[in-house]
C-alpha cells in the first residue's frame, strides 16, 4: 500500500531532497494526532473511538503475532474483551518472549516519592531523552498510562519490590533526576513477562484466545488495500498455512539481532516487521540504534552475543577508565588519582546516569583514543567500591544479587572484589514500522506494538521506558483503537482462505523456503550473519559518517550477492530445521541493513543514538531542526530504490532546545 492509496494521511510541509543515490522524497504522513493540547490528546481520542457491542465481538477475528509484553497484553485483552483473538509465538510457550531480558526496571510518573516528579517531568525527560525525534502526544500517552500500568502489573501478581511499610519501592534510571523506576531485583522483565504470560493463558483456559506456538510469520496477506491474515509456518512439521483475520498486530520485538552481536536473544529477528514492509508499509527510522553502555564486552571473535548488565547498576556504580591509555595494571592496583570518571567530569549533573546514547559514545571515545580495559582493551569499568565502602555488601547484593551472580558466571571474576567490565552493545531499536496516534501502520487493519514500532522514544530510548512502552500498547492502546477500526467492518464477509491473494502468499512464502532449501553453496547462514555484524559495527555504529556508511552500503550489497551465491541449508524443510530459520531471518537483514545505512547517511544531523562525525558540536550530537524536525518512514519498492516519506514533528508542552545534561 503506497503512500498515493491513503490520501487521508496526506499532510502539506515540505522535506529535503535526498542526497543519497536511489532515494526519492515521497509524501507527508499524517500521524492523525487529535487536535489540541498534546497532554489531553488520548483522553479527547479515547472518547472519539468508535465501540463494537458485546454481543457482536465474537464475529471479528483478531490475529495477534508475537507473545511478549504487547503482543500478551494485546491478546489478553482483546479477548477479554470478548474478540475471536488468535495469538501466535514461535517460541515453545508465551513466557518465553524476549522482554524476559529486560531486568532493571519499569518507569511510572506515579509520583510517590516526594521528589517532585509529574507526569510533565515524564514527558519532558522523555521527549528530551530521545532528543526531540518522537511525538510529544505519544510521550503524554506513555506518562498517563504509566499509573495503571503499574497498578494492573501489580493486581496481576507481578512481585515489585516494596519499601518497609508496603509501598512499591523505586530508583532512578539514566536520563532523570527523579526516582521512578519500579523493579522486581534485576528481574523485572521476567517477572512482568511471567505475569502477563499467565493473564494470556487465562484467555486462552477461557476460550476465547486460540494459542499457536512454535509457529513463524512468513509472510502478510494483504487485499483491498488492508491487512487480512498472516501465513505462517510450523517449525516443527514445516507446514505453511495461512490465517485469515480482519485485523492484524505485530507485536514481534525489534531488529537489534542485526548486529549479530546484540543483547538480544539469539532467535530474535525482523522478519515480521521486513514483511510487511515488503507488502508496503513503511518503516520508520531504521538507522536509530541504541547501543546498551553497560553490556558486557566481547571477549572472542567466537562468542555467539553479547550480554546485558541492567541500567540499574549504574545508581551505584562508577564508571571510569585509566588516565594513562594503554595502562596495564590490574584495577585495583590503579590509585584513585589515576583514574577518570568521565561521566562524571564532563555531565556533573546527571553524572553516572546519563541517557544511554550520552554514556555509549563516551565510553566508545575512551576505548578508541587507547584507554580501554580488559584483554582486548575494548570495555570500561564499572566499579562498586565506593558503594560497598557506604552502603554495605548485604544491600548492594539486596539491590543487584542476581546480576553480580550473572556476571559472576560469564566472566569467572567477582564484582564485588573486582569492577565490572562493560562496553556498548547493540541493544534497542528506537526505529521499526511507522504507526500513527493509533497503532495503526500505512496498511489499513495493520497494528503494531512494542519495540517492532518506532514510536515513544524518538532517537534514544530512556532506560526502563521500554517495559512500560510494550505494556501501554498492549493493555491500554491497541483494545481501544482496534475496536474502532474494526467497528464499521461489522457485516463484512471475512477473506475466505482460497481467496487469490491467500493463494498468492502462500505461493511467495512456499518459494522463497524452496530456494532458501535448495542452497547448496558452502557457508551456513551464520557465517555471512557475522560479516554483516562487523560491516554495521564499523560503517553504522555508535559512531557514524558519510564515508563508513557509504562503504558499508557498498559492502552489504556484495554480501548479499554473495549470501544467496554461496549459502548452504542442511536438511529438509519438513522438519524442525534451526538452520532454515536462520537462513530466513539472515536474508532479512541483509536488506534490512541496507536501508539502515541509507536512513543514516540520508539524516543529515546529529540526533540522540544516530551520531554523525560531521554534525556535532563540542563532541555533542548537532540537530537541525530547521531542515530535520521529521520522523522517516521508508517505503521499500523492492527494485533497488527507497522513497523517504515523512511525518512533521511538533513541540508544545516541551519546546525544541539544546540537550543537556551537564
Amino acid at each position: 500500500m503506497t503512500t498515493t492509496e491513503l490520501p487521508d494521511t496526506a499532510i502539506q510541509q515540505d522535506a529535503p531532497e535526498s542526497q543519497v543515490p536511489g532515494v526519492t522524497r515521497g509524501e507527508t504522513l499524517d500521524g492523525h494526532v487529535p487536535d489540541g493540547p498534546p497532554s489531553t490528546a488520548w483522553a479527547r481520542r479515547k472518547l472519539a473511538y468508535k465501540l463494537v457491542n458485546p454481543a457482536n465481538r465474537a464475529k471479528f477475528k483478531v490475529i495477534v503475532v508475537g507473545t511478549g509484553l504487547a503482543g500478551a497484553g494485546a491478546a489478553a485483552a482483546l479477548g477479554e474483551l470478548g474478540y475471536d483473538v488468535h495469538s501466535f509465538t514461535y517460541h515453545d510457550a508465551p513466557r518465553r518472549a524476549h522482554s524476559v531480558a529486560a531486568q532493571g526496571g519499569i518507569n511510572a510518573a506515579r509520583a510517590r516519592k516526594v521528589d517532585n516528579d509529574s507526569i510533565e517531568r515524564f514527558v519532558t525527560d522523555t521527549v528530551k531523552g530521545g532528543d526531540f525525534r518522537g511525538r510529544e502526544a505519544d510521550a503524554f500517552r506513555l506518562g498517563e498510562e504509566s499509573v495503571r500500568v503499574i497498578d494492573h502489573l501489580n493486581a496481576i501478581g507481578a512481585p515489585f519490590a516494596r519499601e518497609y511499610g508496603g509501598a512499591l519501592a523505586t530508583r532512578s534510571f539514566g536520563g532523570v533526576q527523579v526516582s521512578r523506576t519500579y523493579y522486581t531485583r534485576g528481574q523485572t522483565g521476567q517477572q512482568l513477562q511471567v505475569a502477563s504470560a499467565q493473564a494470556l493463558l487465562r484467555q486462552v483456559d477461557a476460550g476465547t484466545v486460540t494459542l499457536r506456538t512454535r509457529h513463524e510469520m512468513l509472510d502478510l496477506i494483504v487485499d483491498d488495500g488492508r491487512a487480512q491474515g498472516v501465513i505462517m509456518r510450523n517449525l516443527l512439521t514445516g507446514e505453511i498455512t495461512a490465517h485469515t483475520a480482519d485485523a492484524v498486530v505485530l507485536a514481534t520485538g525489534g531488529y537489534g539481532n542485526v548486529f549479530y552481536f546484540s543483547t538480544l536473544a539469539k532467535n530474535s529477528n525482523a522478519s515480521a516487521a521486513w514483511r510487511a514492509t515488503q507488502r508496503g508499509a513503511h518503516f520508520a527510522s531504521p538507522s536509530f540504534i541504541q547501543f546498551h553502555p553497560t553490556a558486557l564486552p566481547v571477549s572472542s571473535r567466537w562468542q555467539s552475543k553479547t550480554i546485558l548488565m541492567s541500567e540499574s547498576l549504574r545508581n551505584d556504580g562508577r564508571i571510569w577508565v585509566p588516565l594513562a591509555p594503554g595502562d596495564e595494571r590490574a584495577a585495583n592496583d590503579i590509585p584513585e588519582a589515576e583514574r577518570d570518571y568521565y561521566l562524571e567530569r564532563r555531565y556533573p549533573t546527571f553524572g553516572n546516569l546519563t541517557p544511554r546514547d550520552v554514556a555509549s559514545r563516551n565510553a566508545s571515545e575512551q576505548i578508541t583514543a587507547g584507554r580501554g580495559v580488559g584483554p582486548l582493551k575494548n570495555s570500561v569499568y564499572l566499579d562498586f567500591r565506593d558503594a560497598i565502602a557506604r552502603l554495605g555488601k548485604a544491600k548492594i547484593a539486596e539491590r543487584y544479587g542476581n546480576l553480580f551472580e550473572m556476571y559472576t558466571h560469564a566472566t569467572g571474576e567477582d564484582p564485588y572484589t573486582v569492577p565490572m567490565r562493560i562496553a556498548p552493545g547493540a541493544h534497542f531499536t528506537m526505529g521499526g514500522l511507522w504507526s500513527d496516534y493509533d497503532q495503526m501502520t500505512s496498511i489499513p487493519g495493520l497494528f503494531v506494538g512494542g519495540e517492532a514500532g518506532w514510536g515513544y522514544h524518538g532517537a534514544n530510548r530512556l532506560g526502563a521506558n521500554s517495559l512500560l512502552s510494550a505494556c501501554v500498547d498492549g493493555w491500554f492502546t491497541l483494545p481501544y483503537s482496534i475496536p474502532s477500526y474494526l467497528a464499521p467492518l461489522l457485516g463484512k464477509p471475512r477473506l475466505p482462505d482460497d481467496a487469490p491473494p491467500v493463494l498468492e502468499a502462500l505461493e511467495r512464502a512456499q518459494t522463497r523456503t524452496e530456494a532458501l532449501l535448495a542452497a547448496d553453496g558452502e557457508h551456513g547462514p551464520t557465517y555471512f550473519h557475522r560479516l554483516l555484524g562487523d560491516i554495521l559495527y564499523a560503517g553504522c555504529g555508535v559512531h557514524r559518517t558519510s564515508s563508513t556508511l557509504t562503504t558499508a552500503i557498498s559492502e552489504i550489497r556484495a554480501l548479499r550477492g554473495r549470501f544467496w551465491a554461496e549459502l548452504r541449508v542442511a536438511g529438509t524443510g519438513d522438519h524442525l530445521n534451526q538452520e532454515l530459520e536462520k537462513a530466513g531471518r539472515v536474508a532479512d537483514y541483509l536488506e534490512l541493513a541496507e536501508l539502515m545505512c541509507v536512513d543514516a547517511l540520508d539524516r543529515e544531523e546529529s540526533c540522540g543514538a544516530h551520531f554523525r562525525g560531521e554534525h556535532q558540536v563540542d563532541g555533542e550530537a548537532a540537530r537541525d531542526d530547521d531542515l530535520w524536525a521529521f520522523v522517516s518512514a521508508w517505503e521499500v519498492p523492492g527494485d533497488g530504490t527507497f522513497v523517504r516519506h515523512h511525518e512533521p514533528l511538533t513541540f508544545d508542552a516541551v519546546p525544541l532546545q539544546k540537550r543537556n545534561y551537564k
